[in-house]
């Protein structure tokens, strides 16, 4: 009994408009599991295995990301090096490395710990530099070293794509935890990292919604052949309403910056999307891993995140955060 009351201060110490986000969110997910157990009952002969694999994943993803927000910012830096780091792994075992360059692959994982050790230190500084600039000049330094100069350039273009797009720019979300009580941020720093993440996952859901109903035009259907202009316009227009009528409860933003914010953030998660399966593409892979069931790999779930992120911190940080 005496952990009752525990409990109880710990979620009143949590800001209202968050613990009603995470609810809202439980509360879809509980809905969407009902829809696809009635469909299993009502169609038989048709396989949902793959929705409810994605249903059952969604659950625990959301309680994993749900108790780091909820237990500050450490644990979500760390999970947020966690998904950095199976994303960059997913990433390197399956770009074109060259067997000599395993040196250059423990620095890049060096450099990870890096990074995420700047955010850990609240140095932003140092963070928003070390990955573009020193890592950017120091990996290839490190490939010459080694004496190798066959698929130089292009192996050392692979490191440093793979590291800014896995690591520095997934990094924005876990640095906006950093952000201080003072900015006045109506649903705390967990507030901020909890709307990027719920405004990014809705685009993704709207455009495979509007999609799979309306779609008839492909934008690029030698990259992303289920990609369609309209699920691309009906995610757009409904993740740029949720951003405009739900941005203010959960970060500062109003007026002109709430509304390039919901202009910009639905087209970075489209970018992202189809930049990320051009890549797969290349690679001749559908799905990076299958860690996460009916999703695929870590860098799958996150591949419109890795857009949305740096968006999402650069303009919050123009139009409303004043460490930043």
């Amino acid at each position: 009994m005496a952990l009752l009351p525990a409990v109880r201060a710990f979620f009143a110490a949590q800001p209202p408009a968050l613990l009603a986000g995470l609810a809202g969110v439980v509360i879809l997910l509980g809905v969407a599991g009902l829809v696809a157990a009635a469909l299993t009952a009502l169609r038989p002969e048709k396989s949902y295995l793959e929705l409810r694999q994605r249903i059952a994943s969604w659950w625990v993803m959301v309680a994993l990301l749900a108790g780091a927000l909820l237990a500050g910012w450490q644990a979500t830096v760390a999970v947020f090096a966690l998904i950095s780091f199976m994303a960059l792994r997913e990433f390197l075992s399956l770009a074109p490395i060259r067997r000599e360059d395993r040196p250059a692959i423990l620095a890049a994982y060096l450099a990870l710990a890096a990074a995420y050790g700047f955010i850990a230190a609240d140095r932003y500084m140092f963070y928003l530099v070390f990955i573009p600039v020193w890592t950017f000049l120091g990996l290839p330094f490190l490939m010459a070293m080694l004496g190798q100069t066959r698929g130089f350039l292009t192996t050392a273009a692979t490191f440093h794509w793979g590291l800014v797009t896995c690591v520095y720019n997934l990094g924005f979300a876990a640095l906006l935890m950093r952000a201080p009580a003072a900015e006045r941020l109506p649903a705390g720093a967990a507030g901020l990292v909890f709307f990027l993440l719920l405004a990014t996952e809705f685009n993704d859901v709207a455009q495979y919604v509007f999609g799979k109903l309306f779609g008839r035009r492909k934008i690029a259907p030698t990259v992303s052949p289920n990609k369609t202009w309209e699920g691309f316009l009906g995610g757009w227009l409904a993740a740029g309403l949720l951003i405009w009528f739900l941005g203010p409860v959960f970060t500062p933003l109003a007026g002109r910056g709430l509304l390039v914010m919901a202009f910009a953030l639905p087209l970075a998660g489209f970018a992202g999307d189809v930049t990320m399966s051009a890549v797969k593409r290349d690679i001749g892979v559908k799905d990076t891993s299958h860690a996460i069931p009916g999703h695929g790999g870590v860098l799958d779930r996150a591949d419109s995140l890795t857009f949305t992120a740096p968006l999402y911190f650069h303009l919050l940080a123009l139009f409303a955060l004043d460490k930043f």
